[in-house]
């Protein structure tokens, strides 16, 4: 959204009357929502922690974890996605995460709106903005985001199974790979998530909470938002399990409800 559909709001006085407005104008929701959230803050511009989902990186062609045409399609999550898996058919293993690293750098695959505005916030907001995302893509990364926290891993790397080093990779990976001791750098089902100390410390110290694009299906990221004190916003396509949790929500896709709503908190950071 633009400097103009702010202008169109105000003047349709969204701050007095939301309800009435946001049927004329698709972003008015975005802007009524940062206008609550900001009166939350008064004053105050507390640091910003940012969960973000699949459904930010499905807006950029990357298919998502559920649903149909989800990112296991074809494949048992305990096929390709567990220790066992890859001790038991490593080959499988590496196939999988080769072709999603893959399709990761396919011309087509580019950040979107949502990424772009993420990254905005981040560089114009007077205190730390904190990307803690659920995905293993590169696409905060690649919008401009600068302080993202991986907590499931991510794909342009490789672990080795022995000393835990990582590197930086962009080929195929297998068992032939360097001194064939190198894994996909993917938090898989069953093991522990990246950074969990920095994470609970962020979360504490977070005055306002954003979830985009997550179902909130999956532990511990579902319970993130009850570990934040000060104002919450959910976005995402539908309702999801823990929406009641948040102060305000705005459904539909993220690189739609997402920029109007950083724009106006940008206009009110100066």
């Amino acid at each position: 959204m633009h400097l103009r559909s702010l202008d169109i709001a105000s003047s349709l006085g969204v701050h007095r009357s939301c309800a009435a407005a946001r049927h004329i104008l698709p972003t008015v929701d975005s802007v009524c929502t940062a206008n609550a959230v900001l009166r939350e803050l008064g004053d105050n511009r507390p640091p910003i922690v940012i969960l973000t989902g699949a459904g930010i990186s499905a807006e950029s062609g990357l298919m998502t974890f559920r649903g149909n045409g989800g990112l296991w399609e074809g494949h048992r999550v305990e096929d390709v996605a567990t220790p066992e898996a890859f001790m038991r058919n490593p080959e499988l293993v590496h196939r999988f995460y080769n072709e999603r690293r893959s399709r990761l750098q396919a011309a087509d695959v580019e950040p979107n709106a949502a990424h772009m505005a993420l990254a905005m916030l981040e560089s114009r907001w007077p205190t730390s903005v904190t990307v803690i995302t659920q995905n293993v893509d590169n696409l905060h990364e690649r919008g401009g985001s600068a302080n993202v926290i991986h907590m499931h891993g991510e794909l342009m790397k490789i672990r080795h199974a022995d000393t835990g080093e990582v590197r930086h990779w962009q080929v195929d990976c297998d068992a032939t790979t360097l001194d064939g001791r190198w894994r996909p750098h993917i938090v898989w089902f069953g093991e522990a998530i990246l950074e969990p100390e920095i994470i609970t410390e962020t979360l504490r110290a977070a005055g306002l909470f954003l979830c985009i694009g997550t179902a909130g299906q999956v532990y511990p990221a579902a319970g993130f938002v009850h570990e934040t004190v000060g104002a919450s916003v959910e976005f995402n396509i539908e309702p999801t399990a823990i929406t009641a949790a948040f102060g305000h929500s705005l459904h539909g896709p993220a690189a739609a409800t997402l920029p109007g709503f950083v724009e106006a908190l940008m206009m009110a950071a100066g």
